[in-house]
């Protein structure tokens, strides 16, 4: 996983948070805290999906800093073939069944329009779902490094799980501050994006 400068993550040392931001403030912020001495552990995470973010801290605060990818590092130059490439048209192979191939020759505008369409239509139903499966699990992933050793860490996870958003709050209500009040942010983002999964369309 490439380290952007600018990507947005949260620091904690131990269960104080430390920083929150952009990739490269939160890096320098994080190497100062180890220099000056710290009870630890140095965690950060990313902001989006809670993902760990390893750090090489090592050497001075420009070494640190040095060693992210810088954003021109990330973007890969796309090649170019046959299609339309001003619209950004990738040509690859498609395999697909006889009656396939027979029903998108009925259809008018092509085959490769009717494949574009029914790939949009796709991503547009997918695309809410997707979000609420990538929040639960930002929730479950934090919570399960920051706090799987508090009291009613188990039945905290399940009123998560089930939507019980005050009961939820009131079993972490005894944890470190700065990891509850980030968890709960956490929770009410998956909580809100499962309701927009199951709204009607």
């Amino acid at each position: 996983m490439s380290l952007h400068p600018s990507r947005s993550c949260i620091a904690f040392d131990g269960p104080h948070r430390i920083a929150q931001g952009p990739l490269e403030e939160v890096a320098r912020i994080t190497k100062l805290h180890q220099d000056a001495g710290t009870s630890g552990p140095l965690l950060v995470f990313d902001d989006a999906d809670s993902h760990p973010i390893e750090l090489d801290l090592r050497g001075s605060v420009d070494d640190v800093l040095a060693r992210l990818i810088p954003a021109t590092a990330a973007i890969e130059p796309v090649s170019r073939g046959p299609g339309r490439p001003k619209l950004g048209v990738v040509p690859r192979e498609v395999t697909l069944l006889p009656r396939h191939w027979d029903w998108l020759g009925q259809q008018p505008g092509g085959a490769s329009a009717v494949l574009r369409k029914l790939v949009e239509q796709a991503i547009r139903r997918g695309g809410a779902k997707q979000r609420a499966r990538g929040a639960v699990e930002s929730v479950d992933r934090f919570m399960r490094v920051m706090a799987g050793d508090e009291a009613g860490y188990e039945e905290a996870s399940r009123a998560f799980y089930r939507g019980e958003r005050a009961l939820f709050d009131t079993l972490i209500a005894a944890w470190p501050t700065d990891v509850r009040e980030h968890l709960q942010q956490l929770a009410a983002i998956a909580w809100d994006e499962q309701e927009d999964a199951t709204a009607p369309a």
